[in-house]
């Protein structure tokens, strides 16, 4: 008996796996959902060096408009459109630079700090 539950268990587990790997895409988006809904409160903490290199930025990406263009990208961030999934407000705006700094650099220190060396970020 044991050993059916064991394997009952071990079933369960696997076709778990298989629908988590299957519906990557959805578990992806509920993930980036999440991490948007997160950058409100991570904004809200953010160190006054943080909010100055954001400001920083975003000065020398559109000159701090969000209405700015240039070719796909677009904003205050200079974000690419597709990031923005069609929704091209200040709010998601800010959200989706957020995501998009804190997961490639860590912070908006080290992205400043990038843009430096690189003249883009």
């Amino acid at each position: 008996m044991k050993t059916l539950n064991n394997l009952k268990s071990t079933f369960v587990k696997f076709i778990v796996a298989l629908a988590l790997v299957l519906t990557g895409a959805s578990a992806t988006q509920t993930i980036a959902t999440n991490v948007a809904g997160q950058n409100n409160t991570v904004q809200a903490a953010m160190s006054k060096s943080e909010k100055a290199a954001k400001r920083w930025i975003a000065m020398r990406e559109s000159g701090g408009s969000y209405y700015a263009r240039n070719g796909v990208c677009y904003g205050r961030y200079q974000l690419n459109i597709a990031y923005l999934h069609g929704n091209y407000s200040p709010a998601n705006q800010e959200r989706t630079a957020d995501r998009y700094v804190y997961g490639r650099y860590g912070s908006w220190v080290n992205a400043k700090r990038f843009w430096l060396a690189h003249h883009w970020y």
